[in-house]
């Protein structure tokens, strides 16, 4: 949901959780890792990120925290009523909140840039837009035979 010209605002599902996010996100981006493809129930996760002093969260939340694709640790906080995941922070994004997009319901937020762990991408799937950045971190150690799941 979008508050002003300026401002978001997500929300688990039952409205008990809520981020506010203030400005434009610095990052929006599509995560096809395994772990995301888990977390989101769906082919792949879409998050928008802010820095963590433009973020406001209100509700009670419960936290759960794993260890990422790229090894670092994740922690999600979501509803404890719901399930909802409102907001998640990761140890290589210091200084930085996420917040996923579906908790804004808002269909005109802004497209991803990103595109990340397309080895582990659905051959259904396509993330769309000429200035969209693709990659595919962890592909090296999948092709050498290596499990970084």
């Amino acid at each position: 949901m979008k508050v002003n010209a300026s401002n978001h605002v997500g929300t688990c599902r039952c409205g008990q959780l809520r981020a506010e996010c203030e400005g434009e996100p610095v990052r929006v981006s599509v995560c096809h890792c395994l772990d995301c493809q888990k977390r989101s129930g769906s082919a792949f996760a879409a998050q928008a990120r802010w820095p963590d002093q433009k973020v406001r969260v209100t509700g009670e939340a419960k936290t759960w925290t794993r260890v990422a694709d790229s090894g670092h640790r994740a922690t999600y906080h979501f509803c404890p009523n719901c399930g909802s995941t409102v907001v998640f922070v990761i140890e290589g994004w210091p200084g930085v909140t996420a917040v996923p997009l579906g908790a804004f319901a808002d269909p005109q937020f802004p497209a991803p840039k990103f595109s990340v762990y397309e080895h582990r991408k659905h051959s259904w799937t396509a993330v769309l837009g000429d200035d969209v950045e693709h990659s595919s971190p962890g592909a090296h150690l999948e092709q050498a035979g290596v499990n970084d799941a």
